[in-house]
């Protein structure tokens, strides 16, 4: 098990942050590594980001240091997606099977969390987001077909994409953590644009479904002061509420978005008008 801990930057030291320093603090770069798991434990929020590649042995969910609690979800809540390959997760000796797209919600208080891959020659991927929970809700399992279905954006503006809200109050009940799936469609560039910030949460994109040539130039910081990260297949970018958070891509790619904090309520953004950006 690998696990990193990033400290929280403010607006006034991220505006002053070269490109190595910016990546140190808001880029996760190797989530996923072959029969292991690794995990980052971001003070944004309490956030835990991980990513799980198990081969033909399975791969036990850790409790480590900066949980503090002798199993991984005492005071945690978890969201996984399969993001390619298929496997299973076992939690508490209940097996669920996972395909790529399938979701799984998992709530605090289980003791045991497994993850297995179908076929070690072509390996599960498992990404997982934990926020801290209060409250033991139920397990479950979101499909593609269960979650929310939002088609946006228009080619005149290069964003259509197809957004999916998988654990979202409306789908199923969590204490702070929202998740979902949005696929740039080919010939769109743009996610999230017009931009916003919602300081009352944070926010994780996972960039996936990238050729490997493909980068993802993605927007931080604050709307009067904008910085940029050159973002690669299968790598995440963690950002505070105080922050935009918008990408342009060279070509198709896909993210995972989640959001922890003081409220579920999607709608909820400050948007920033186009002319208001620097």
């Amino acid at each position: 098990m690998n696990i990193r801990t990033i400290q929280v930057s403010s607006p006034t030291e991220t505006k002053g942050y070269d490109t190595g320093e910016l990546r140190q603090n808001y880029l996760l770069e190797d989530l996923f590594a072959p029969g292991e798991i690794r995990m980052t434990y971001s003070h944004i929020d309490r956030t835990i980001v991980g990513g799980v590649v198990p081969l033909e042995s399975s791969v036990d969910l850790p409790a480590p240091k900066p949980v503090g609690n002798p199993n991984f979800l005492d005071r945690r809540e978890m969201g996984v997606f399969c993001i390619a390959g298929a496997g299973s997760i076992e939690v508490d000796g209940e097996a669920v099977d996972m395909a790529a797209t399938d979701c799984l919600y998992v709530p605090m208080g289980c003791k045991s969390v497994r993850f297995l891959s179908a076929d070690a020659a072509s390996p599960a991927r498992f990404y997982l987001v934990s926020a801290p929970a209060h409250h033991r809700h139920a397990m479950r399992k979101i499909t593609a077909e269960d979650a929310i279905r939002h088609d946006l954006g228009q080619q005149s503006d290069a964003n259509v994409r197809v957004l999916r809200q998988y654990i979202h109050p409306d789908v199923v009940d969590t204490c702070q953590l929202v998740m979902g799936m949005t696929a740039i469609s080919d010939g769109s560039i743009w996610n999230t644009m017009p931009c916003h910030t919602h300081d009352r949460r944070s926010e994780v994109y996972l960039y996936f479904n990238m050729e490997a040539a493909t980068r993802v130039f993605h927007f931080m910081g604050e709307p009067t002061e904008t910085r940029h990260l050159v973002v690669a297949n299968e790598q995440a970018v963690l950002s505070p509420g105080w922050s935009i958070h918008s990408g342009a891509g060279t070509g198709i790619y896909s993210f995972i978005w989640s959001m922890a904090g003081d409220n579920q309520d999607f709608t909820d953004m400050d948007f920033v008008a186009m002319e208001d950006l620097r």
